[in-house]
């Protein structure tokens, strides 16, 4: 199960108490109560791995260690251990009582997102001339404490979109490593799949249907795993009596979520076309050419078709190369 929105109560650990003590020590005098130590701070830090958030399911409240008391003959409270929390990369950390958000777009950035409080002061910080043997102290502050929304939206340069059942798994399968379900019934794939192609990240995402925009289906939850590709791979089955109108309900959802959604660059597959005739399938690239230029026939079955598919993802690679030099 992938858990892509998910609220929690983070809690930084608090400041130890400062001491209250006098020097032990033989032909020695004077204050000796030391410093708490301080609170445990809590940093989130990024992975690779998606289900990264499935942690939160239930443990809904994450705490930080609190700082020790401080002891006497000058030995300091040890600090709270700092708490990091692996969460994937592409997670958006919005504390809910304000609009500051951040986001992890990196496997290892760490950010903190609650600081510790500090320890307090002893009696001996207190001493002076004209006070030789105080009994002041401070206790430690609180950590800080924030309501925490985290919201995963992948990061992928190509992202596979269409109705259910249009081959999008067979597709991601057949380029990449990955193993996504593939059935002949539609709503197979019920979260997103990634896989790898050389260096580019593919995202399967799941099949939306006409009023997704407007929660219908599996609704919006997977719109935004949209957002942040680069390049769209839209598929369109071979097997649609009305291949024109099933591009302009895609479209329409994405352009109802977010406008910039339908403005990314795109590229139409009619797919399984080794399940329709020579002719029909002729016919269908006509229609979809007049919509899209970029529109070619596959089918996972077809090495032909796949190497046209794979000259695309070659030359998508070469200019992400030549954009990052």
């Amino acid at each position: 199960m992938l858990i892509d929105d998910v609220t929690i109560k983070v809690c930084a650990g608090k400041g130890g108490r400062g001491a209250v003590a006098f020097n032990k020590d033989l032909m020695s005098l004077g204050p000796a109560g030391a410093d708490g130590g301080n609170g445990g701070s809590i940093y989130f830090e990024g992975i690779s791995d998606l289900s990264g958030l499935l942690q939160f399911r239930y443990k809904k409240e994450i705490s930080a260690k609190n700082g020790m008391d401080g002891r006497s003959q000058f030995r300091d409270g040890q600090d709270g251990e700092d708490l990091i929390l692996k969460i994937p990369v592409g997670t958006v950390i919005h504390k809910v009582d304000s609009e500051e958000a951040q986001e992890i777009v990196k496997v290892g950035e760490r950010v903190i997102i609650a600081k510790g409080g500090h320890g307090g002061k002893g009696n001996f910080k207190f001493r002076a001339p004209h006070r030789t043997s105080p009994t002041m102290f401070q206790y430690g502050t609180p950590g800080e404490v924030f309501t925490i929304r985290l919201e995963l939206k992948l990061i992928a340069d190509v992202g596979i979109i269409g109705l259910p059942n249009a081959g999008k798994s067979s597709l991601l399968n057949e380029l990449t490593k990955a193993k996504s379900k593939v059935a002949n019934y539609p709503f197979t794939t019920l979260e997103p799949n990634l896989g790898a192609y050389y260096k580019l990240i593919l995202a399967d995402i799941p099949g939306l249907i006409e009023g997704a925009s407007a929660g219908k289906g599996l609704g919006i939850k997977f719109l935004q795993h949209i957002e942040r590709t680069k390049t769209l791979f839209h598929l369109i089955s071979a097997e649609s009596e009305n291949p024109a109108r099933d591009y302009k309900i895609i479209k329409n959802e994405l352009a109802h979520y977010n406008k910039k959604l339908a403005e990314k660059p795109e590229y139409l597959f009619l797919s399984k076309s080794d399940l329709s005739q020579p002719q029909e399938i002729k016919r269908k690239i006509a229609v979809l050419k007049k919509i899209n230029p970029n529109t070619i026939a596959i089918s996972t079955r077809d090495k032909d078709s796949v190497e046209k598919v794979k000259k695309i993802l070659n030359k998508i690679e070469s200019e992400k190369a030549a954009f990052c030099r």
